[in-house]
């Protein structure tokens, strides 16, 4: 994933489309990296974000909430300072660099009018936030640059503002058909067309010469000499005339619900990669907001979930080796089976025996020779303290031991797969929760199952501890709802639920509780279908294919007492096998609700 120059290219756009003329309202700055411009369009309040951090540098407007802290630092308060109640008048990109302006009208200490640059500098670990006056004289900056730092360019307050050193690649907008051509001919014939355009051009990141790539000839590894020109042409100047009249879909694109990379035009080779969905925006914006807040909130809830990572992550280790070690002894009781035979022996063959034997040959009875017409015989040891009659009861006592262990084992696994298949339910909603409501929730299942300690000194609560269940709604209009933790399937199925609704959930694995709420009427077939495929996408086996999901009338479930959370039996029951589509899901969810 990158903020590449193409990206920037097409928020300056949007920007210069929606923004010229807006009024600067306030300055906040959310993250020490990050400035926010509160600003006053013809369209009403917007948010600019400006992100010169090393990880996640960008620019645009968002409608993500952010927190601002208690003291402002020196470079908000100088922004707020000189920008406040001043007017965008412009903003450009430097060439088809990571790099712009922001110009705003303003006003000097003395009232006289004058402009005011903010340029913004999106290059990964190289980026900043520079301010400068209108001769472009550095006033401050996020990241101060001195002589010891870099001997190319320095970034200090009282000197002029200087581009960053250029690189020496192709600008992409200005190239020419002869151009290309001739830099296709002089290329390595055994290089790929993605790393070729990579390291030919400026501001492509490599996920967009991939997608050229396999718009050009079907493949993202295909290399120079096996790709036709022609095409490859077709698609470098339509990919950029797009950018230009700004008729690119911007995308985001998710692997199990997490969000890998983001472009501003489709990137249709990841429609053919396995588990990944490709998520279309209504505009650049919405992308940026829609692939930073699902991995802000991921941070957040792993950040949170530390405790239950580490209580799962133990108990599940120790539970797979106590697994390991019992059916082990279950499988060496299988030789109890040997004592009672020799006990058997030795009671057939009580007249050969005398006391003080340490071993001796029986006859087995049961072993019979029709061509030589003789028995079999087997050796046997004795204890020569006992009586040949003690020396049987001896082994007939070892298989009773076997025969009450192999009980005991039996159960003992039977409880311990039951205790690690909760556990797995558990470790399947956690990587599904999505605010800290859901965390709390899981949290709190844990504590009631005695996994997790009650605190003594709980902290306030904000807001009710229930979170409400997922909700979709199926193609002719009835309301499904999936339970997101154990206590909520157990809610779901119990309590909300009617009898006559159905209930479903994935086969065999970790999953959700589904209700499709019937509402008095009988489901259409592809309502039963768009909930079998709720199911299995809110479960372990969202990516798998042809799927098994059991399903049931509300009115067939039971719950055993004293089970765990979220466990049910049932011995009537229909199943369907879906594949989940992760875009036809999404698009059933209520969000609004």
């Amino acid at each position: 994933m990158a903020f590449d120059a193409g990206y920037l290219y097409a928020v300056v756009r949007a920007i210069r489309r929606t923004a010229l003329g807006a009024r600067i309202e306030r300055v906040t700055q959310p993250q020490k990296d990050e400035i926010v411009l509160q600003m006053r369009t013809t369209e009403g309040g917007k948010r600019l974000l400006i992100n010169a951090g090393a990880s996640d540098p960008r620019i645009g407007f968002t409608d993500l909430p952010l927190e601002n802290p208690a003291q402002p630092p020196m470079l908000c308060m100088l922004l707020r300072k000189h920008l406040t109640g001043s007017t965008l008048s412009d903003i450009r990109q430097f060439g088809f660099e990571r790099a712009c302006a922001l110009v705003f009208d303003t006003r000097d200490e003395m009232g006289f009018p004058t402009k005011k640059h903010l340029i913004a500098e999106i290059m990964g670990k190289y980026s900043n936030l520079i301010f400068t006056d209108a001769e472009m004289k550095i006033l401050s900056a996020l990241r101060i640059v001195d002589f010891t730092t870099s001997s190319l360019r320095q970034v200090l307050p009282g000197m002029p503002y200087e581009l960053p050193p250029p690189q020496t690649k192709a600008d992409p907008l200005e190239e020419t058909a002869d151009g290309l051509l001739t830099k296709l001919r002089t290329a390595p014939a055994d290089q790929t067309v993605a790393k070729w355009l990579g390291q030919t051009y400026l501001g492509l990141s490599p996920a967009v010469c991939r997608e050229m790539a396999f718009r050009a000839s079907g493949r993202i590894d295909s290399i120079v000499s096996e790709t036709d020109t022609g095409r490859l042409a077709d698609t470098f100047f339509g990919w950029f005339r797009d950018l230009k009249d700004g008729s690119s879909e911007p995308c985001v694109a998710f692997e199990r619900r997490k969000p890998v990379e983001y472009a501003y035009a489709a990137l249709t080779h990841l429609e053919t990669a396995s588990g990944i969905s490709l998520v279309r925006t209504a505009d650049v914006f919405s992308a940026l907001d829609r692939f930073y807040s699902t991995r802000e909130t991921e941070a957040r809830i792993r950040a949170g979930a530390t405790d239950i990572l580490h209580v799962l992550s133990r108990n599940e280790t120790r539970l797979v080796r106590k697994l390991q070690l019992q059916e082990a002894e279950l499988a060496a009781c299988e030789e109890g089976g040997s004592f009672k035979r020799t006990g058997d022996l030795i009671t057939q063959n009580l007249y050969q025996l005398k006391p003080g034997m340490t071993e001796a040959d029986l006859t087995d009875y049961e072993a019979y020779d029709e061509a030589s017409g003789t028995y079999g015989t087997v050796h046997i040891t004795l204890d020569r303290r006992l009586s040949p009659a003690q020396n049987a009861q001896k082994y007939y006592k070892k298989y009773a031991k076997t025969q009450n262990a192999k009980t005991a084992l039996t159960e003992q696994i039977r409880a311990g797969n039951a205790e690690l298949l909760y556990l797995q339910s558990v470790s399947d909603a956690l990587s599904r929760a999505q605010t800290l409501a859901d965390l709390s929730e899981i949290r709190e299942e844990l504590t009631a199952s005695g996994y997790l300690a009650r605190s003594k000194k709980p902290m306030p609560r904000k807001g009710p501890l229930q979170s409400p269940p997922l909700r979709y709604r199926s193609p002719s209009g009835l309301t499904v709802l999936c339970g997101k933790n154990n206590l909520q399937n157990d809610r779901l199925t119990f309590h909300t639920a009617a009898k006559t609704d159905y209930w479903f959930h994935v086969k065999g694995a970790p999953g959700s509780h589904v209700i499709l709420c019937t509402e008095g009427k009988e489901p259409e077939d592809a309502d039963f279908t768009a909930a079998a495929e709720i199911a299995a996408y809110n479960s372990k086996l969202s990516d798998g294919q042809s799927v098994p999901v059991d399903y049931t009338l509300v009115r067939n479930l039971r719950k055993p007492p004293a089970s765990a959370p979220g466990f049910v039996i049932f011995h009537t029951n229909w199943t369907a096998y879906v594949t989940p589509d992760p875009d036809r899901v999404e698009n059933m969810r209520q969000r609004d609700e």
